[in-house]
C-alpha cells in the first residue's frame, strides 16, 4: 500500500509539471538553503479575462522560514476584479511546502472534518505539508493556496470583511523566458545563480494559458485559454525602489507578452540601478538587459511609466498610464510583510518594437490590462535614469 500510495503522488507530481522540461526555467525551484538569515522568497500568478477586462493577481510569500523571527511566516494576497484586495497571513512556517528542483509551493490549514474520516486530525499535522491531489485539498483545506507550474489551486476567508475567495486552474505554458525551443534564461543573468545579486528576479512564465475557475466573493469567473502570467523573486535582503510594467493581454495582438521593470538592487557590498525589458512576440525573444542594451527611464511616482531600449538590432519603447488611484500592496522588508507598494491590473500601455535599421515599426501594440507599480521609496518625484 505505501508503494502504491507513493507512486500515486510520483504520478500527480508528474501530471502538474510542464509538458516540455525546456520550458522550465532557472530559478523555478526553492532557494531556502536552511540558512537562519534574513531570507523571503515570494510568487506571482495572474488570469487575465479579456471578455470581461479584469484580472486576478495571485501573490504567495514566506519570509524567514526558520521560523522564530518578528518577520517569520508566509502571506497570500489577491488583487481581484476593480483592483480589490484579499490579504490572509500564515504564521505557522511549518505549514508552508516547496519543491527544491521545480516550481511547486504551498501553504495551508486543516479543517475539523478530518476528525470524521480515515485519516485523523493529529495524523495529518504530523505529516510534512506537500501537494495533496485537488480533491484532497478541497476536503482537508480550510485555508491556504497550492501552487506549481501547470496549476494553481485555493482557498481565502477574511472573517473581519467577509470578503473569501476559492480558485481552481490548470495552466498551460507557452513561453517561459527564451526563444521557444532554446534553454531557457534567468531575468537577471547567469550571475543570478551566485547570490551576488539581491533580491533575485525571475520570470517563470511570461505568456500561458489557464483554464478553470475563481469565486471572489460569491461570484464565479469561469475561463477558458485565458491568458496567464508567473513570475518570482527571492533573497537575504531587499529592494529599495522598483516599477514593474507587465501585459500579455494585447488588443489585436493574442501572441504578444511584454515584462519590463527596474530597481535599486544590492550587489555584494554596494546597490546600482537596473533596468530591463522582455518581449515574446510570434515565437521570438526580444530582450533588452543591461549585459547587451542601452536602457533608459522615466517614471512617475504614479501615473506614467516610460521607458526606451536599444541593441544592436532592435529598439524599443514603451508607455504605461494609469488614471486610477491604485491599491496599496504588501510587500516583504526588512520590517517584515506590510504595505510597501502601488499597483493596478487597469493601465494602459503602448509598445513599439523597431528593427534598428528600418523606420517602420516591427509592432506597434496596445492594451488597457496592463499590470503597473511602482514600490519601495522614495517617490518624490520623477526617476530618470540609464
Amino acid at each position: 500500500m505505501v508503494q502504491q500510495a507513493s507512486s500515486c503522488i510520483a504520478s500527480l507530481i508528474s501530471s502538474l509539471l510542464p509538458a516540455s522540461g525546456s520550458l522550465q526555467t532557472p530559478h523555478s525551484g526553492y532557494h531556502w538553503d536552511g540558512n537562519p538569515r534574513r531570507f523571503f522568497e515570494g510568487w506571482y500568478y495572474r488570469v487575465t479575462l479579456p471578455d470581461l477586462g479584469q484580472t486576478f493577481a495571485f501573490m504567495y510569500s514566506i519570509e524567514d522560514p526558520q521560523g522564530g523571527t518578528p518577520a517569520s511566516g508566509g502571506g497570500a494576497q489577491i488583487l481581484g476584479p476593480n483592483d480589490e484586495y484579499l490579504c490572509r497571513s500564515f504564521p505557522q512556517v511549518q505549514k508552508f511546502w516547496a519543491w527544491q528542483q521545480a516550481l511547486g509551493m504551498g501553504h495551508w490549514r486543516y479543517t475539523s472534518e478530518a476528525a470524521h474520516s480515515q485519516t485523523s486530525q493529529s495524523d495529518l499535522e504530523t505529516k510534512q505539508p506537500r501537494l495533496l491531489p485537488p480533491a484532497e485539498f478541497d476536503r482537508w483545506v480550510k485555508e491556504g493556496y497550492q501552487a506549481t507550474a501547470t496549476w494553481q489551486q485555493g482557498v481565502l476567508n477574511d472573517p473581519g470583511s467577509g470578503a473569501s475567495a476559492r480558485w481552481q486552474y490548470k495552466i498551460q505554458p507557452i513561453y517561459g523566458w527564451g526563444n521557444v525551443g532554446s534553454p531557457q534564461q534567468s531575468t537577471a543573468g547567469w550571475l543570478s545563480s551566485l547570490q551576488i545579486f539581491e533580491p533575485g528576479w525571475q520570470i517563470l512564465m511570461a505568456h500561458g494559458l489557464a483554464t478553470g475557475w475563481i469565486d471572489w466573493n460569491g461570484q464565479r469567473y469561469n475561463f477558458t485559454n485565458a491568458p496567464a502570467y508567473s513570475e518570482k523573486n527571492w533573497g537575504g535582503s531587499f529592494p529599495q525602489k522598483w516599477f514593474w510594467l507587465n501585459c500579455n493581454c494585447f488588443t489585436d495582438e493574442p501572441d504578444l507578452a511584454l515584462t519590463a521593470g527596474g530597481g535599486r538592487r544590492g550587489v555584494l557590498w554596494w546597490v546600482e540601478s537596473v533596468a530591463m525589458i522582455g518581449i515574446h512576440y510570434r515565437g521570438k525573444f526580444y530582450e533588452f538587459v543591461p549585459w547587451n542594451s542601452k536602457v533608459t527611464w522615466q517614471i512617475k511616482p504614479w501615473g506614467c511609466w516610460q521607458m526606451q531600449a536599444e541593441q544592436g538590432q532592435y529598439r524599443v519603447e514603451l508607455t504605461g498610464t494609469c488614471d486610477t488611484p491604485g491599491t496599496p500592496l504588501r510587500a516583504p522588508t526588512e520590517q517584515g510583510l506590510i504595505f510597501f507598494c502601488r499597483d493596478t491590473m487597469h493601465g494602459h500601455v503602448t509598445l513599439r518594437l523597431w528593427q534598428r535599421d528600418r523606420s517602420q515599426p516591427i509592432l506597434v501594440a496596445q492594451s488597457h490590462l496592463c499590470g503597473l507599480e511602482v514600490g519601495g521609496g522614495p517617490w518624490e518625484e520623477t526617476w530618470e535614469s540609464t
